[in-house]
């Protein structure tokens, strides 16, 4: 939480990266953490089974859960936390190998690659619509396109009807921006409103996510409980949109600040791929893991990772390491060649790796390029300075614009 962390996570984790490769530090909520921040151990460690998400009983512990410091301080209803404490993202296997295969199902490649033409129409719509949004000659790129593309996207694949699009927006919101006061009395909302979509889409199903999960509960047995379906339907609209809107709204930003890139895809396309992977290791919008722990003492040269420490690999450093790039400062769409495997972190890595990694490539790949496409005068409202300075939220382990002003 050190304010000039906060306001610049790049350069701040970037000393920490060389002074060792694990420091000691702090989470959010006053948890002692080793920060592990260089390419080469974030990406091997991230597939390490000695790590893992579930908190390991240290000596001397009276076995409470230290993320439970976390739900007092977002006021989340002691009945209501394991629908964010056992998620897929914070389960191990075996479960996390169950709930993973049974969403994979419902989320394959060939789902989201159909899906593609209907991102493009839903990109287009929205551009139509910046001249009534247009106030003192800019709009708002954030609220008025990243934003509404990312939320219809997820909400129609999963399975969420159109009029509840924007309601799923503002549970986010107030979720991802850690709001306690509002989250005590919206959250318990949000949980009652799956359960019910869920009952509802049971006696009448169709081909979206929330049907396929229904399906494989049905044919394994019930080996998904209700509980987990819940889960599962809240981690993936909430980090569905909220990750691929930043991706869009910090790429379009990026671009915009870095014209000689921008024209590098307007005069070649088919370099968007190359250009999103990039935007992702450059200005991706998750900095850090979510919290693992030591299941035994693990040696890093002459630093121990004792059994029941607490773990954070920071993405953003890993993906600034001059150990492993070539001028990493440097905002290159050409840097990752076509066809190999993904070099960065942006999305995770290990079991763990994003499961709307496709879909976001996508929508950042057709935001985009629609984008430049439709507007190809589009400008920063304000020079990218003022940008940053104004429309950042420094938020903990994440890089967002609360707005981003255009011209077209």
């Amino acid at each position: 939480m050190d304010p000039e962390l906060l306001a610049d996570p790049f350069n701040g984790y970037g000393r920490l990266r060389e002074q060792a490769r694990a420091v000691r530090g702090t989470f959010v909520d006053g948890t002692p953490v080793w920060f592990v921040t260089r390419f080469d151990d974030v990406r091997t460690l991230l597939r390490d089974s000695r790590f893992v998400n579930r908190p390991i009983p240290m000596d001397g512990d009276a076995g409470n859960d230290p993320r439970e410091r976390m739900m007092d301080i977002l006021g989340i209803p002691g009945h209501l936390r394991p629908y964010l404490l056992e998620s897929i993202l914070d389960s191990d296997p075996p479960d996390h190998t169950r709930l993973r295969r049974l969403v994979l199902r419902a989320f394959t490649a060939r789902r989201i690659q159909d899906l593609r033409p209907r991102v493009e129409r839903i990109a287009d719509d929205l551009l139509s619509g910046f001249p009534e949004h247009t106030r003192d000659g800019a709009v708002d790129l954030v609220e008025h396109y990243a934003y509404p593309l990312s939320i219809r996207v997820i909400c129609e694949l999963v399975g969420v009807p159109e009029t509840d699009h924007d309601q799923w927006r503002e549970w986010g919101s107030d979720l991802v921006n850690m709001r306690p006061e509002r989250l005590g009395q919206s959250f318990p909302v949000m949980i009652q409103y799956i359960h019910d979509l869920i009952g509802r889409r049971r006696s009448s199903l169709t081909d979206d996510l929330l049907s396929g999960l229904i399906r494989a509960q049905d044919d394994d047995g019930g080996r998904l409980t209700d509980a987990e379906m819940v889960t599962m339907i809240l981690t993936l609209v909430l980090a569905g949109h909220e990750t691929s809107a930043h991706l869009i709204g910090n790429g379009t930003a990026a671009l915009l600040a870095h014209p000689d890139q921008l024209a590098l895809i307007k005069a070649d396309p088919a370099l968007l791929p190359r250009a999103v992977h990039e935007l992702m290791r450059w200005c991706g919008s998750i900095h850090i893991s979510r919290l693992r722990y030591a299941t035994e003492d693990v040696e890093l040269d002459d630093t121990c990772l004792r059994r029941g420490e607490a773990v954070l690999f920071v993405f953003v450093s890993a993906n600034f390491d001059p150990r492993h790039y070539t001028d990493p400062n440097r905002l290159d769409v050409t840097r990752h060649p076509g066809g190999h495997a993904e070099d960065h972190v942006g999305f995770g890595h290990g079991i763990h790796y994003c499961l709307g990694a496709t879909l976001a490539r996508q929508e950042g790949e057709v935001a985009l390029g629609k984008l430049f496409h439709r507007f190809p005068a589009l400008a920063l409202a304000d020079d990218p300075e003022t940008v940053e300075k104004r429309e950042r939220m420094n938020l903990p382990g994440s890089w967002r614009l609360h707005r981003l002003p255009v011209t077209f």
